[in-house]
């Protein structure tokens, strides 16, 4: 427990140092848009695979495992859509880009602490907190809801296929059950929840990075530790809020 609130304090004095002091504020954000590209658009093609082929075997199991006279066919497009909208889309997808964007904050962050890049930074006076971790927390918070506004899309897209390209049903019933009962502002909590798991990502990665001290053994140690936190904080604010918007 006194490490835990040990990890606190000093994760609250990095995000003060990083939302502080700017030495050059026109070079700190020309690194912004590079840092989108890095861990948001490098991503794209994974959170694209995997949104189509989950639409495409999403669906199915819906259709396989619903069979009930009583029970209305486009219910599996309305299902499809508000899985994809309330958690998928943010939820599952934070947690995929946890392993891939997280531990390579970590990792690169943590490389530099421990050949100490990080303490040449700080002797010439320059915000070392500032400097490395603001523009990766700006880029990918920025790109999260492209992210996610393309996982729906390409979800949904899977399910259509399945409607297309077999009989399991048709595609008037699930285009049918897209448009019924929808509620707008799903996809707005579903963006608000991508951003704060960006942040939740970016920061909490920075931060093992940040402090990884003893070899290179550290570096490791330090991703693992990002992927592993980032991931249970992801969750327990999930819970958080579901309960303040949707309750």
């Amino acid at each position: 427990m006194k490490r835990l609130f040990e990890d606190i304090g000093r994760y609250c004095q990095l995000m003060l140092r990083v939302f502080s002091r700017t030495d050059n504020r026109r070079m700190l954000w020309k690194q912004v848009p590079t840092e989108m590209v890095k861990l948001g658009a490098d991503s794209i093609l994974l959170i694209a695979i995997i949104s189509i082929f989950m639409g495409v075997i999403m669906t199915m199991q819906v259709i396989l495992n619903t069979e009930n006279p009583l029970l209305p066919r486009y219910t599996t497009g309305l299902m499809l859509r508000d899985t994809y909208l309330l958690e998928f889309s943010s939820t599952i997808m934070c947690l995929l880009l946890a392993g891939k964007v997280g531990s390579n904050i970590a990792s690169e962050i943590g490389s530099m602490r421990v050949s100490e890049q990080i303490d040449a930074m700080e002797i010439m006076g320059v915000n070392s907190a500032n400097y490395l971790i603001f523009p990766k927390i700006m880029g990918l918070v920025i790109f999260m809801p492209i992210l996610v506004t393309l996982c729906v899309a390409l979800g949904l897209i899977g399910g259509v296929g399945v409607a297309a390209f077999t009989d399991l049903i048709t595609m008037d019933d699930f285009v049918y059950g897209l448009q019924y009962a929808f509620i707008p502002f799903y996809f707005t909590y579903s963006v608000i929840k991508s951003i704060v798991f960006g942040f939740i990502i970016s920061s909490v990665s920075a931060f093992y990075g940040y402090y990884a001290f003893g070899g290179a053994l550290a570096v490791g140690r330090a991703s693992t530790n990002a992927v592993v936190k980032s991931s249970i904080i992801m969750l327990l604010m999930d819970i958080v809020l579901t309960d303040l918007m949707l309750t």
